[in-house]
C-alpha cells in the first residue's frame, strides 16, 4: 500500500533543519574566529589547536547535542517508527546540505564540492569533501522519501 506523503510535517521539519543549519554555521563561524582560521586545512592541527583551547569537549557536546536534537524532532512529530526514521533521514539531510549553504553565505565557504572539511570530532576526526556529506545528504533525504510511501 502506498501512502500519501506528509508533506505539511516534512515541511515543518524542512523549516526547522533549516533554521537549525544556519544556527550551526553561524557557530562553526565563530569556532573559527576563535581558532584564527578561514579555512579547515590542516584537520589535525586543528584538532590539537582545540584540544589546547580546552575546545574539544565542548565541540563533542555540540555534536552530540545536534543528534539529539535531530533526533528529538524526529520522535515529536510522528507516532511510527518507520516515520520517525524517515524523519529523522529527512531532517539530518536538509541540515546537513543547508549547514554548507549557510557557511557559504556568511564566509563564502567552501569554495568548491573538493573542499576537504572535518565532518565530526567525535570519536576523532572524520574528513572528506563536501561533496561526501552533501550526497549522503540527498541519499538520506531519497531514503525518507521512500520510506514514507511504502
Amino acid at each position: 500500500m502506498i501512502r500519501k506523503f506528509p508533506w505539511h510535517k516534512m515541511s515543518f521539519l524542512g523549516l526547522f533543519a533549516i533554521a537549525f543549519g544556519w544556527l550551526e554555521a553561524v557557530v562553526v563561524v565563530y569556532i573559527r574566529k576563535i581558532m584564527e582560521t578561514e579555512n579547515v586545512i590542516d584537520i589535525a592541527r586543528i584538532y590539537v589547536e582545540m584540544a589546547k583551547l580546552n575546545l574539544l569537549r565542548i565541540e563533542w557536546t555540540r555534536e552530540f547535542a545536534t543528534i539529539i536534537i535531530l533526533s528529538s524532532i524526529a520522535l515529536i512529530v510522528f507516532k511510527d517508527w518507520k516515520q520517525k526514521i524517515a524523519a529523522f533521514l529527512w531532517t539530518f539531510g536538509i541540515w546537513d546540505i543547508f549547514y554548507y549553504i549557510s557557511l557559504k553565505i556568511l564566509i563564502s565557504w567552501p569554495s568548491s564540492f573538493e573542499t576537504i572539511d572535518c565532518l565530526f570530532l567525535i570519536p576523532c576526526p572524520w574528513t572528506a569533501p563536501v561533496w561526501v556529506p552533501v550526497t549522503a545528504s540527498i541519499l538520506m533525504m531519497s531514503i525518507a522519501i521512500y520510506l514514507f510511501k511504502v
